[in-house]
């Protein structure tokens, strides 16, 4: 058998490599309507709630809540059915400062002793007409014991194989105030309004 030349065989293996590309590529895709239905749960090392607030006006403070919980299931044929619950675990949280980390903890803010956890369960689910990748969600946030509803808006990215699990990604945006939950501790100096950022890959179950 005649033997291939190196310069041939480098472009037999990079063709091999592209249409190996290519076919994980399609395994992926960035269509609501093309991701596998059921339910899902949130990989808590890829999920995670960025929370960023004015401090004194100085700055623009920023943490994070980790290890979060969260079940979705996926209705891509009629999105409306589709739901999500997360539990946050208020002890959980990560402003880069133990001191703050600890302030946190005590009654002048999410009181832990007491109240652990956050919980947020949603209500209404409703698809943006004109993007069908972005969506409104409507739930209700219960955080010191006090409930609110809570409107977030959601971008799917996309859904697929990946390291051996089919996933579904998304990033959300909501704004709360810590008032509306009985947070009022340094108000007005220290910012009132709360922003949120998730970010979440869940796996199919």
């Amino acid at each position: 058998m005649r033997s291939i030349p190196r310069l041939a065989l480098a472009g037999l293996l990079s063709a091999g490599l592209l249409a190996g590309g290519a076919v994980a590529q399609q395994s992926l895709t960035r269509t609501p309507a093309e991701v596998q239905a059921g339910a899902y749960k949130l990989d808590p090392d890829h999920g995670k709630i960025t929370w960023s607030v004015d401090h004194l006006g100085f700055s623009t403070y920023v943490g994070q809540f980790v290890n979060v919980q969260a079940d979705l299931t996926l209705d891509p044929a009629n999105p409306a059915n589709s739901q999500l619950t997360a539990t946050i675990p208020l002890t959980e949280v990560d402003s880069n400062s133990d001191g703050l980390d600890a302030h946190l903890q005590t009654p002048d803010f999410f009181d832990t002793a007491n109240h652990p956890v956050a919980t947020f369960v949603s209500r209404s689910v409703t698809v943006d007409a004109d993007d069908p990748s972005e969506a409104t969600v409507i739930g209700d946030l219960t955080l010191r014991g006090v409930t609110r509803p809570v409107t977030m808006e959601v971008e799917f990215n996309q859904a697929g194989q990946s390291m051996g699990a089919y996933k579904a990604g998304f990033d959300g945006e909501a704004t709360i105030r810590r008032s509306d939950f009985g947070i009022n501790f340094a108000l007005p100096a220290l910012g009132d309004e709360v922003k949120l950022h998730i970010e979440g890959e869940f796996v199919r179950q």
